[in-house]
């Protein structure tokens, strides 16, 4: 069973910022990723049982038969006119992670979070009736985020799920392998590692605030922007390998501050 909800998330999930007419539907795609992640990520599951599960989510999408928590997304985006696709991508990823896929480059890395991430940008925008001008920009913050996450979790996901999400050939570069991610502190050489993934996500955030007319959005996606931006510097500071480094109350006020700043801009 999974230890995230939408309160623990790095990120709000349908927070008092979003309209309350829309927080149904992303109550429910919250609930469907969480869902479909939980199996990708049961270390008791076979692969092929893996894989087999999801592809039951998918059916349901299509069909309207299945996991429960399939087919109230599927009604859900109908409703809206939200094009199911963007639940769809996020399969595709949990199926790679399922069959444990390494990122072996940054460009793996970046390729994965097109389908892990990215989706959760574009239903958003879609759902708020946004230009999709603005995916570009989503699709920055959607992978910033993902990769922070990555980097928090580095030594439980390899771990527990022998899942590498730091791009290995930089790994190599240092002489390093999967194996220094389980030690109890950031080693120099591994420390470079995750600083120069930083200064990558680091640029992600230079690029990740899109033009959104709707307001409450604005200071929804302003937020979490912050967030992103407060997290990298967090994980610079401290060492996620002695402990998980999470955003701070502070880090929260400043979020919250940045959102009301997006509200008062036309």
């Amino acid at each position: 069973m999974s230890s995230r909800t939408e309160t623990t998330e790095n990120f709000p999930v349908a927070s008092f910022l979003i309209a309350p007419r829309h927080r149904p539907t992303v109550l429910a795609f919250y609930r469907f990723a969480r869902a479909a992640d939980d199996i990708a990520d049961d270390p008791a599951r076979a692969a092929d049982d893996k894989l087999a599960a999801l592809a039951a989510f998918d059916a349901a999408l299509e069909t309207g038969e299945g996991p429960p928590e399939a087919v109230e997304l599927r009604l859900a985006l109908l409703a809206r006119e939200v094009s199911l696709d963007h639940p769809r991508h996020l399969l595709q990823a949990f199926q790679a992670d399922a069959r444990g896929r390494p990122c072996r480059t940054w460009s793996d890395l970046v390729a994965y979070c097109r389908f892990s991430a990215a989706p959760v940008g574009r239903f958003l925008l879609d759902l708020h009736g946004e230009d999709r001008a603005a995916w570009p920009a989503s699709d920055a913050l959607c992978t910033s985020l993902q990769i922070l996450n990555h980097l928090q979790d580095a030594k439980a996901d390899w771990q527990n799920l022998r899942r590498l999400y730091v791009p290995k050939d930089w790994l190599s570069q240092a002489d390093l392998g999967e194996r220094d991610l389980l030690a109890p502190r950031l080693a120099p050489a591994l420390r470079a590692v995750y600083d120069r993934v930083l200064d990558r996500v680091d640029e992600l955030n230079l690029q990740a605030m899109p033009a959104i007319k709707d307001r409450r959005l604005r200071m929804e996606t302003a937020a979490i922007h912050a967030i992103a931006r407060h997290l990298a510097k967090r994980l610079r500071r401290n060492d996620p390998l002695a402990a998980r480094v999470a955003p701070t109350g502070f880090g929260k006020i400043a979020a919250l501050l940045n959102a009301l700043a997006a509200g008062i801009r036309a």
